[in-house]
């Protein structure tokens, strides 16, 4: 028996056996079981920087037997000595079982350091591992390690050319094949296993229950409770299930009158294009065997039938309906049939869809697609209660809070390392935070882009939101003293008296056509802008100065001018008067642009922030609309650039998905215009809007930061468009329907994740191309007389546009 002695690992002993009141001398010896060289982690996109290690199997020895996962580098295995070093060897060359008391092997954990990447987790701990077999896309195997907390351990690379345990000669010489990968198991290596990641399953299963989920071909989940036994061990009907079924049976050869091109043709064995994932923000998967690519006109030709039957019954009726002698029964009808009522004599098909009735046929996938939602977004939180209701000290890693789940991120053809978030939502800058950023007389202690950083990792707290979002848009200066702050901000409040003396109480200029055009669209879009908002959801109208002729004409001059339209709207009061008074002030302050309809749904919760102070809110308003002043030019040239920036986006990160939404006709990403348009202020609860605004606000990765929110949210539900979602209109719906479903901090830390991913795939492609003009230069090229050199062939590299670099460029 080989035996070491522990130095100092007290906290691994407490994390081993938790609960244990002393720890015997016993208690400090982990046995080897198994053992596996040249496992490596990639904390960089450079091979240089890869780092070799061990993963072991290693048993707590103790009353109740804790079985640990352990990766450990070289390099702290160099620092024990060649004597530690043989310890793994022997085991890797020669398997051990628990029986074999004599031959037991005791080892000492090393002490773990934050750069070195070691691990050891209990297998309890872990929750699944993403397997990644070797492929043609991905030289090594891998496997990702999830926790229950939720945290992710670094991803191990098997390189199985190099490790011991295949490439060490046979006990009896054999004949020399060339060299392949994988390389042939010897005879020393378990049998039947064809790479390091599956020698590793099949021994983790003498310890642990492993389930591999039928929902994900490569989601193995360990010891899992009965929930996950019954939502992944459940097989799920693909989506042309139904197609195979028509395509065994005697319709296929039938003489239908359908035609041959619509009918369901015979099972065919040719891989769909569409069907492997060849997304860079999801590792890639074993591919699913397909049973009928072409079948799906069967299905099609069904659902479309059943959708002209529907349209002609809807038509009817609706032509019965709009009839005058119909009029006085309408009342009396259903919503849904009601809605077929119009008076020009069309169908309102929108209308019919959305209340119900043939709609709820027609959107069967939208239906379908919204069920999985809910389903995953269940399982998800039913893993998060099981990891709270788990005992603290399960694992001897620093505690990761994060909301992102299990989020495969990046592919394994760039060998790009994985991005962490650095959000920290549960910690807000407070009031005491924010006031030790400030010496005595007002001027910063910290530099602009820590408190900007501060910011977009932590967000702020409600109550000094009216102190720090001037700060962050930039009505006041960071780097002036509280004096200077003062004086500037009053010369200020005079810039915005005068602009609104330009037209409060001034009838010639209140009373201009354009203006009571202006002053109607104001009120009409001021009366329904979060009316839920304590400030505005009073009904109490404001009173009248009768004694100052500006005062008699206040309401006048922001109310909707057209006395006629004043019932049929909300009422009015104060606080939506004086909102009004911003937005009529900013026409005349930006007149080229004027007021345009959104604006309101961007000036409300700033004054709500405010607390009703109209100079305040003018000027952050007018910051604001520094930044997204493009988003509502007449043309909407800004908003197409962007959501031709998005489509771009979408292109180099998740080329599937691109693809998906090219089929669909869905490139022009209008179920996206909206979340843009108006910076997501109808996607998520008022609340969840403020945090978000004030984290986009900071510019601390990039100016335009929402695309990556906006892309963060696709890849939170792409498996469910690409599964569920045909039509473009369904993808629409589907989009349109997630309003106040988002969830914004795993949302946002998921924004984050992508853009580090973006920035480090621009910078891999860069080097690349940099790597490959420098060779190209170095090389001697001799001249040929009799033939000419076959000219080079172009290597296809993936091109990053200018309007992608800009998305790197921070504020500043």
């Amino acid at each position: 028996m080989v035996e070491i002695k522990r130095s100092d690992l007290d906290s691994q002993d407490a994390l081993a056996a938790p609960g244990s009141a002393e720890a015997s001398p016993d208690d400090s010896k982990y046995r080897l079981i198994y053992s596996k060289s040249k496992v490596y982690v990639n904390p960089t996109a450079y091979a240089r920087d890869n780092i070799p290690g061990f993963v072991a199997l290693v048993k707590k020895e103790a009353a109740q037997p804790i079985y640990l996962l352990a990766w450990i580098p070289e390099s702290l295995l160099n620092e024990k000595g060649p004597t530690e070093w043989d310890k793994f060897a022997r085991v890797e060359e020669h398997s051990v079982t628990e029986d074999e008391d004599e031959d037991a092997v005791l080892i000492d954990l090393p002490i773990q350091r934050p750069e070195s990447y070691a691990f050891s987790v209990p297998l309890t701990s872990i929750y699944s591992l993403i397997v990644s077999p070797p492929s043609l896309s991905s030289w090594y195997g891998s496997i990702a390690i999830n926790l229950i907390s939720g945290s992710t351990l670094p991803t191990l690379h098997f390189h199985d050319d190099e490790s011991r345990s295949f490439t060490l000669p046979a006990k009896s010489p054999v004949e020399s094949r060339p060299m392949s990968y994988p390389p042939p198991p010897s005879e020393s290596a378990p049998k039947g296993s064809t790479w390091g990641g599956e020698n590793l399953l099949t021994k983790l299963r003498s310890y642990c229950h492993i389930l591999r989920s039928c929902l994900q071909s490569n989601l193995y989940l360990i010891d899992p409770s009965r929930d996950d036994i019954e939502t992944h061990s459940t097989p799920l009907f693909s989506d042309d299930a139904v197609d195979d079924i028509l395509a065994q049976s005697s319709y296929a050869n039938s003489h239908s009158p359908i035609p041959a091109h619509r009918r369901p043709r015979p099972l065919s064995t040719t891989n769909n294009p569409y069907s492997e994932r060849s997304s860079i923000l999801h590792k890639s998967l074993s591919p699913v065997s397909t049973s009928s690519a072409s079948a799906s006109p069967a299905r099609l030709a069904l659902l479309q039938s059943f959708s002209q039957i529907t349209r002609h019954a809807a038509h009817a009726a609706q032509h019965i309906l709009s009839h005058p002698l119909a009029k006085p029964i309408i009342p009396h009808l259903p919503d849904p049939v009601r809605s077929l009522v119009n008076a020009n004599g069309d169908l309102e098909w929108g209308s019919w869809v959305e209340k119900g009735g043939v709609g709820e046929f027609e959107s069967a996938r939208v239906y379908l697609a919204r069920w999985a939602r809910i389903v995953a977004e269940e399982g998800e939180r039913a893993r998060l209660r099981e990891a709270q209701a788990l005992p603290a000290g399960t694992s001897d890693l620093a505690e990761e809070d994060s909301s992102l789940g299990i989020f495969e991120l990046l592919q394994s053809t760039t060998n790009l390392p994985r991005p962490k978030s650095s959000r920290d939502p549960q910690h807000p800058v407070t009031k005491d935070t924010w006031s030790s950023w400030f010496d005595s007389e007002g001027v910063p202690k910290i530099r602009k882009e820590e408190m900007r950083r501060e910011v977009f990792r932590r967000g702020v707290v409600s109550d000094i939101r009216k102190d720090v979002w001037p700060f962050v848009l930039g009505v006041h200066s960071w780097e002036d003293n509280a004096a200077q702050r003062t004086r500037d901000w009053e010369t200020k409040r005079e810039q915005y008296r005068a602009l609104k003396d330009e037209w409060w109480g001034v009838p010639e200029v209140f009373e201009r056509q354009d203006i009571i055009e202006e002053r109607h669209r104001i009120d009409v879009d001021c009366r329904r802008t979060d009316r839920t908002q304590p400030l505005f959801a009073q009904t109490t109208p404001s009173t009248e100065d009768t004694e100052n002729e500006k005062g008699m004409h206040m309401r006048y001059s922001t109310i909707s001018p057209q006395l006629g339209d004043i019932g049929a709207q909300a009422p009015t009061n104060e606080h939506i008067e004086r909102l009004a008074s911003v937005l009529l002030t900013y026409n005349f302050y930006e007149k080229e642009l004027g007021y345009v309809q959104g604006m309101s749904d961007l000036c409300a919760p700033v004054y709500v922030v405010m607390g009703g102070d109209e100079e305040m809110t003018f000027w952050c308003f007018v910051e604001i609309m520094e930044r997204m002043k493009h988003n509502f030019l007449r043309d909407q040239s800004g908003m197409k650039k962007q959501l031709s920036t998005l489509q771009q986006l979408i292109s180099v990160m998740d080329p599937e998905l691109y693809r998906h939404l090219e089929k669909t006709d869905g490139l022009n990403l209008f179920f996206c215009f909206r979340w843009i348009l108006i910076t997501f202020k109808r996607e998520f609860p008022f609340d969840d809007v403020l945090r978000l605004w004030e984290v986009l606000w900071t510019d601390y990765y990039s100016t335009q930061f929402v695309l990556f929110v906006a892309l963060a949210v696709l890849e939170s539900h792409r498996d469910v468009i690409l599964r569920y979602l045909v039509e473009f209109d369904e993808i629409l719906k589907y989009c349109n329907e997630l309003s106040m479903s988002i969830e914004l901090d795993s949302t946002l830390a998921q924004a984050e994740v992508l853009f580090l991913s973006f920035s480090q795939l621009v910078a891999d492609i860069d080097r690349k191309a940099a790597e490959t003009s420098s060779s190209a230069k170095n090389i001697r090229r001799r001249r040929t007389d009799s033939v000419s050199a076959a000219p080079p062939v172009e290597i296809k590299r993936t091109i990053i546009s200018e309007e992608l670099r800009e998305l790197l460029k921070a504020g500043q």
